[in-house]
């Protein structure tokens, strides 16, 4: 995907790991984006986060938001707000999400592409972990986009968000807990007033894919770096940068 996408790149920094708390994992992004634009080489960061119920901007609007964060509470998913938009996401702590960071003079040009390219990385990936994934969603799904992919279900969901001197294309991929995940989404989804079909909720292991956490990162780490060379960082690293800054942990309805 990189590859498509900066084919002047020669290396990609790759960060796994989460940080040991929710706020401190939230915050390592911010520093992996500044340190892709400073050295102007592409980065992608990949874990699986603490377990979390993310609502969107849209969802903050909602007059059942305060009701849909007390079911998130009930059921064990600390709720946080993200800073950009789509509905609500359930992380167990063994769903994987991703962001390619790819500095850009404008990063306005070339957003299609960017999505194109990341979607087609992310069904390469489970195809290659043994999902029979293909581009789309069904009806009714968690999250709904344009760029999402299913299998037995919806999988994964991907967002670009752009900043003034790069692009962040993210994502998330369901690699099992289909099941759980659709229970408190119904939930969540019904407090918002929001159509959502349980059902639709699928998963690696779902569509009989190998659905360990690890082997979902290294198909995604594989498909989106290809050939480029990866330089590995430990997020630790990250977060000491960070704190040496002072950067602060972002509030959990920032």
């Amino acid at each position: 995907m990189i590859e498509r996408v900066r084919p002047d790149a020669d290396r990609v920094r790759v960060i796994r790991g989460r940080a040991p708390t929710l706020d401190a994992d939230r915050s390592v992004l911010d520093d992996v984006v500044a340190r892709a634009v400073d050295s102007d080489a592409p980065a992608l960061r990949v874990r699986t986060p603490h377990r979390q119920l993310a609502f969107g901007r849209r969802d903050a609007r909602s007059d059942g938001y305060e009701r849909a964060r007390e079911v998130a509470e009930r059921r064990g998913y600390p709720p946080i707000e993200r800073a950009v938009g789509g509905r609500a996401v359930a992380y167990t702590g063994t769903t994987v999400a991703f962001a390619a960071v790819i500095p850009a003079e404008d990063p306005q040009q070339g957003l299609e592409d960017r999505y194109e390219a990341a979607t087609a990385a992310v069904v390469r990936a489970l195809r290659t972990i043994g999902a029979p994934a293909r581009r789309g969603e069904p009806e009714a799904s968690f999250c709904p986009g344009d760029y999402s992919v299913q299998g037995h279900g919806k999988i994964a969901g991907l967002a670009q968000r752009i900043g003034r001197d790069a692009a962040r294309v993210s994502g998330i991929v369901v690699a099992d807990s289909h099941a759980e995940i659709a229970a408190v989404l119904a939930e969540v989804y019904d407090a918002l007033d929001v159509p959502f079909d349980p059902d639709s909720v699928g998963s690696v292991a779902r569509s009989g894919g190998r659905a360990a956490s690890e082997t979902v990162i290294d198909a995604i780490v594989d498909a989106f770096c290809g050939s480029l060379a990866r330089e590995s960082v430990d997020v630790d690293s990250i977060r000491d940068r960070s704190t040496s800054r002072g950067v602060d942990e972002p509030n959990r309805r920032a």
